[in-house]
């Protein structure tokens, strides 16, 4: 049975598209901790992120590091923040945040309650960006 991203990325779930390439996609959390909120995901369905092979998440690596110098662009911050935790759905996923300090990566910090139209704001600004640098 396919996961929520795999139909986020099938296009059968409506997403805020960040990037994408060939063998991943980027969108933005709906539960985000900070505006900018990122996931990242491959559009193979993988379980758990150390199950794809060497070179699959060396270049998942370099995809989401594409995806935080745009979001780093969009929202000025001392860093974007990278965690893997995995247990939620059943898709390798990485989050990327936006930090000013350490407690940022909170995931027991309340979510914020965003619009669709600032969520579709956010994505639009970081796409840019992200499209940009590929140029």
């Amino acid at each position: 049975m396919a996961t929520i991203f795999s139909k986020i990325i099938a296009g059968e779930i409506p997403s805020y598209k960040v990037a994408e390439d060939d063998k991943f996609y980027a969108f933005l959390d709906i539960n985000p901790l900070v505006k900018g909120h990122t996931l990242v995901v491959p559009k193979k369905e993988v379980d758990y992120i150390f199950d794809l092979e060497d070179d699959e998440l060396a270049e998942m690596h370099v995809f989401a590091k594409s995806v935080a110098l745009a979001i780093q662009k969009a929202f000025p911050c001392k860093k974007v923040g990278e965690a893997v935790i995995g247990l939620e759905v059943p898709h390798a996923h990485i989050h990327l945040i936006p930090i000013q300090n350490e407690s940022d990566m909170l995931f027991s910090n309340p979510k914020l309650s965003l619009t669709s139209d600032e969520f579709s704001s956010i994505a639009q600004s970081i796409n840019k960006i992200w499209a940009d640098s590929k140029k």
